[in-house]
């Protein structure tokens, strides 16, 4: 049973409440914003609460075990908040929001409800309803290692151990020319042979995505211009001129690591486990049968 503050166990005891909901919404970019369904601003621990009309919490179910506990807030989009903007550029995407119940008159007498993170967002005439996901959630993601040729860190992390920020697998660049939603014409990566940053990532320095990092699916060069390709739509957002930084990217394979990273001794993965197709074949002239590794 989940204990309660003294002086929040006391007043709910008195049978005469005077309590509001507030929403603190942390996203992964440092950005706090806080919010509260009372008519006048509440402020606690460093955070003002501002009131949003129009926002208001959903019931939530329950659940025993580790199953994941979804409730939602539904609220009116307001430009000096929560954009329209900013949240189909994915800048709430996996945020942390915290649901308290609080004291309006003295908001030291408060309780915290919930911690959840944002889900699904979903946006029409002018209204968002965020799906908020318990801490449950995270059980659902692969933990440990995997047991599979391609490395599984990411480039960069202690595990990988490799600067993807220095010179010599980063590069500044800007926009040239959007080609279509998902490929941008880009300068400032001829110092690096085409498809050097495919697979790799793009943090925006400037324009309207500044702050939010990019998947790179390809890096192609057509007629001596290099030309990025994404998993999602970017081209609505940018403009010829804005900046960027991009970083080398891995395809995770052995020969990968060693020949474009120097970085075999740190490669993560399992390169001698032998695929389905070596498994199923059978035996036959030619094959070389000396017990020597299998690397991939």
């Amino acid at each position: 049973m989940r204990a309660l503050d003294p002086g929040f166990a006391a007043h709910i005891a008195s049978g005469a409440t005077r309590l509001c909901t507030c929403w603190r919404i942390a996203r992964s970019d440092g950005v706090v914003l806080g919010f509260t369904d009372h008519d006048e601003p509440v402020a606690f621990g460093g955070e003002t609460y501002l009131p949003a009309g129009g926002l208001d919490g959903g019931e939530v179910s329950g659940k025993l075990g580790a199953q994941t506990d979804t409730t939602e807030v539904v609220g009116v989009l307001r430009a000096e908040a929560i954009t329209e903007e900013d949240i189909l550029l994915g800048r709430y995407d996996g945020a942390v929001v915290e649901t308290f119940r609080v004291h309006w008159p003295d908001p030291e007498i408060r309780h915290l409800v919930r911690r959840a993170s944002i889900g699904e967002i979903v946006r029409e005439d002018g209204v968002f309803r965020a799906e908020l996901r318990s801490g449950q959630h995270a059980l659902s993601r692969p933990q440990g290692r995997l047991y599979q040729p391609l490395c599984d860190a990411e480039l960069g992390d202690a595990r990988c151990g490799v600067n993807v920020e220095g010179p010599a697998f980063s590069a500044s660049g800007s926009v040239l020319a959007i080609e279509d939603r998902y490929r941008l014409r880009v300068a400032g990566l001829s110092g690096f042979e085409a498809g050097w940053f495919g697979l790799g990532r793009l943090r925006w320095s400037d324009g309207r995505r500044v702050g939010i990092d990019e998947r790179i699916v390809a890096h192609d060069r057509v007629g001596g211009v290099d030309v990025l390709s994404f998993s999602r739509a970017v081209g609505e957002w940018v403009v010829p001129g804005d900046g960027f930084t991009a970083l080398a990217g891995c395809d995770r394979r052995f020969a990968t690591c060693r020949e474009k990273f120097a970085n075999g001794l740190n490669f993560r993965g399992f390169p001698h486990i032998p695929g389905s197709d070596f498994v199923l074949r059978y035996p036959k002239k030619g094959d070389r049968r000396d017990g020597r590794a299998l690397v991939r």
